[in-house]
């Protein structure tokens, strides 16, 4: 079923667990989340960033996600926009069908972040769909994301309490150490705990959500770089740092770079062990297994949403 984010975050704060936003570029990679998902017994959030939609086009998306609500009614599913640009992009998805948008004002000083902000959560109140935010700069790059190392910055609490009592937003994008991007961390994995903890306290009833957060599986960056590939040194957040903040507080966990690696890694292989091949569906379907084996294994494993339908 299609729904809004509202009431699988509100599932996830009483029972401590996260969901899994994972983003989508085409057929294949909605089919392997939602197949997951499926198995999984899983809630999930579907969501697109604004160079996915100018890729599959927006129509094409809300038409193949239809296709996974009516296949699998039991599965709540929700459409996301992923980090929008401005309020035109945010209204227009909307506007299409979609149940949640995210407005990323974090690149403006506070002020505007929070006149942006209310813009759209006007718009979107009126029409029935909630409006995730951000504060805070992650570092990294991903689609149309671009942040330097030294231009991040943590999330205040203080401005985190302030920020959502004059927005209104229904959730919050915080910054506490993770960054877009294959290359999260050149040495050990850590992220501040004690922010997410305080902002907690401060907006208890908001659901927090983690962003640059896929764990950049090795297992997966070597399958790349057996086959042909070349991502030295890619480095992401651990399993069991995701685990622990799916515990602690977090309700939704964004997850592109791994389903990248894993459509890419699957391949590759194929493209190495038959030269010969050129069937699209040849090389798609065992990308798509992979993908499938990689969004099942965050929901069971990681996140603790298996069987929270």
């Amino acid at each position: 079923m299609l729904v809004t984010t509202k009431e699988m975050f509100e599932k996830s704060m009483k029972e401590g667990f996260a969901i899994g936003a994972f983003n989508v570029n085409n057929m294949e990679i909605i089919q392997a989340i939602v197949d997951a998902a499926h198995e999984s017994q899983s809630p999930v959030i579907l969501q697109a960033s604004s160079s996915a939609i100018k890729y599959a086009r927006v129509n094409y998306l809300m038409k193949m996600v239809q296709a996974a609500v009516e296949e699998y009614p039991e599965v709540p599913i929700a459409i996301h926009l992923d980090h929008g640009p401005d309020f035109e992009t945010a209204k227009m998805c909307i506007d299409s069908g979609f149940t949640s948008v995210m407005i990323d004002g974090s690149k403006y000083d506070f002020e505007e972040n929070v006149a942006l902000t209310k813009k759209v959560v006007d718009y979107a109140h009126r029409k029935g769909v909630v409006v995730e935010a951000e504060l805070g700069k992650l570092a990294g790059i991903e689609d149309d994301v671009n942040v330097s190392a030294s231009d991040a910055m943590y999330t205040d609490p203080v401005q985190a309490q302030e920020f959502v009592e004059r927005t209104g937003c229904d959730s919050l994008a915080i910054a506490i150490g993770t960054s877009h991007g294959a290359y999260k961390f050149k040495g050990e994995a850590k992220l501040r705990f004690d922010i997410l903890k305080e902002i907690k306290q401060r907006i208890p009833n908001t659901p927090i959500v983690l962003h640059g957060a896929s764990t950049v599986i090795p297992a997966l960056v070597e399958m790349c770089n057996q086959y042909g590939g070349d991502i030295p040194g890619a480095k992401g957040v651990p399993d069991d740092i995701l685990h622990e903040a799916s515990i602690s507080g977090v309700s939704k966990i964004n997850v592109d770079t791994d389903l990248r690696l894993a459509m890419t890694a699957g391949i590759r292989k194929v493209f190495v062990e038959e030269p010969n091949a050129f069937d699209p569906r040849k090389y798609l379907t065992p990308a798509r297994d992979l993908i499938k084996e990689t969004v099942k294994h965050k929901m069971t494993e990681v996140f603790g949403s298996s069987n929270k339908i």
